[in-house]
Formats: structure tokens, C-alpha cells, sequence
């Protein structure tokens, strides 16, 4: 619990900013690390989901934020990003960094569904006998999975595996009728930001609309390192996820982005 506290704050929200796509992608778009850290933890991010490099490069840098250890990853861009997404490290070298969170995805509705999910099970097990919380990310489909795929229906039902899992918090795609995901989901459910949009009010509105049907917060990569003022991006984010501003001041932050 006290690792968890390091995450979300007291109004049970969370800003979690993710880094770790280089691991997939190499620099582009995140090329400078050491300049990017210090933009969004000025920002106001309450952790930061990193690789295992980064988090012993940066540690630093990192030293005041909650810090999430991506512990699994996909194929990188030179290959067909098909995969069962490996694991590449364990509890052992989380606590050796002194991360507060791993971070393990699954991706249901796949072929590798099971292979996934049972990988999910285990680092849970495995984390919770150091009091050590996970977060599971779920993607119904695959990264680019099918419309049928992405339904409120097929959320509801992975945000729900990952609870019954044992998952302390779900990371998962936004969708219509996100109340339904949140009711039916024990643990906190936070949405993810996705594929990078050149419209920052876009992403605005999906994490207010998601705050506004009951999530916990939002883990945001692209569309905060790779907004054209990084550190406005991720201060407007946080004052939707913890709302310290009324809410016509946030529209006003958005449209001046």
C-alpha cells in the first residue's frame, strides 16, 4: 500500500506518464530523455512508467515521482510487432531498482491470449509476495485490433480478467460507455492515451470524459512527450485528473495548448 501512496495521490488519481515506447521504437519522438524527464515531472506527473535502462540511467532525474518498472515488450517497428510480448524482468530486478510498480500487459481476444494472461498471473503472485502492486495493461485485440474488438463490451470483460488477476490497477483503451467498464471493475481503471493526435484537446476530452464516468486517472506517453510544449500538455492532464481548476479554466489551458 505504502508503494501504491508513492503513485496516486490522496483524491485516489493518478497521472502516469509512459516513456518506455523507445523499447519498441527506438528515439523517435523521445529522443532526448534527459531533457523530456525534467519537462514532465515539472509538469506535475505523479509517476513514471519506465524502462529498466532508463530507470538506471535517469534515476536521478526520476528520484522524485513514483516509478513504474515496464517489465514485458512487443516486437520492435523492424519486425511484424507480432508477439506474445516477452518478459524481460522480474520482481527480483524491481526491487533491486526500488521501482513501486511494474507494469506487465495482456492482450486478450489474441492468439496470444493465454500465453499473456498467464504471464500477467504469475508477476502478480510473484509481486504481491514483496507487497510489490501491478498494473495491467489490457488490449483487447492487439494494438491494432478490429472495431468488434474495442467495444464497451470486450473493456468491460478485460478490465474484469485483470481484477479477478489480482491486478492492483487496470490500464485500458477509452471507449462510449466507459461507466460500464468502471462499475464493473473492482480496481482502479485507468485510461491510456494511444497513438499520438496533433490536437491536444483531443486527449483532453477523452481523460476528462473518462474522469467524468469514474476513473482513477490516465497513463499518457505520445500525446504528453510529444505535444508541441510538453510541460503544458502534462500540467492541463493533471488538472483534469486532479481538479484543482474549474473546469471552463481547463478548456481554456486546452484551447491555448
Amino acid at each position: 500500500m505504502r508503494r501504491k501512496n508513492l503513485i496516486f495521490r490522496n483524491d485516489g488519481h493518478a497521472l502516469i506518464c509512459a516513456t518506455e515506447h523507445g523499447m519498441l521504437s527506438g528515439p523517435a519522438g523521445i529522443a532526448t530523455l534527459e531533457h523530456m524527464l525534467p519537462n514532465i515531472i515539472a509538469g506535475g506527473v505523479d509517476a513514471v512508467m519506465a524502462s529498466f535502462g532508463t530507470i538506471t540511467r535517469f534515476a536521478g532525474l526520476l528520484a522524485d515521482v513514483g516509478l513504474i518498472l515496464r517489465s514485458d515488450g512487443a516486437g520492435t517497428t523492424l519486425g511484424t510487432m507480432d508477439g506474445p510480448g516477452a518478459q524481460f524482468y522480474g520482481v527480483a530486478d524491481a526491487l533491486r531498482l526500488g521501482v513501486d510498480a511494474m507494469c506487465v500487459t495482456a492482450f486478450p481476444g489474441t492468439g496470444h491470449e493465454q500465453a499473456t494472461i498467464k504471464t500477467l498471473a504469475r508477476v502478480i503472485r510473484q509481486a504481491h509476495s514483496w507487497d510489490l502492486p501491478v498494473m495491467a495493461e489490457m488490449v483487447p485485440g492487439g494494438f491494432d485490433s478490429p472495431p468488434e474488438l474495442r467495444t464497451t463490451n470486450a473493456i468491460a470483460l478485460c478490465a474484469r480478467i485483470a481484477a479477478e488477476l489480482g491486478a492492483d490497477w487496470v490500464k485500458i483503451p477509452y471507449v462510449d460507455g466507459f461507466e460500464r467498464v468502471i462499475e464493473t471493475c473492482f480496481v482502479p481503471v485507468l485510461v491510456l492515451g494511444g497513438p499520438h493526435h496533433p490536437d491536444p484537446a483531443r486527449t483532453l476530452n477523452k481523460v476528462r470524459m473518462a474522469i467524468q464516468a469514474g476513473a482513477s486517472g490516465a497513463v499518457i506517453g505520445r500525446n504528453i512527450w510529444q505535444a508541441e510544449i510538453p510541460t503544458t500538455m502534462t500540467r492541463s492532464l493533471a488538472q483534469i485528473i486532479h481538479p484543482l481548476l474549474k473546469p471552463s479554466n481547463c478548456e481554456k489551458i486546452s484551447h491555448d495548448l
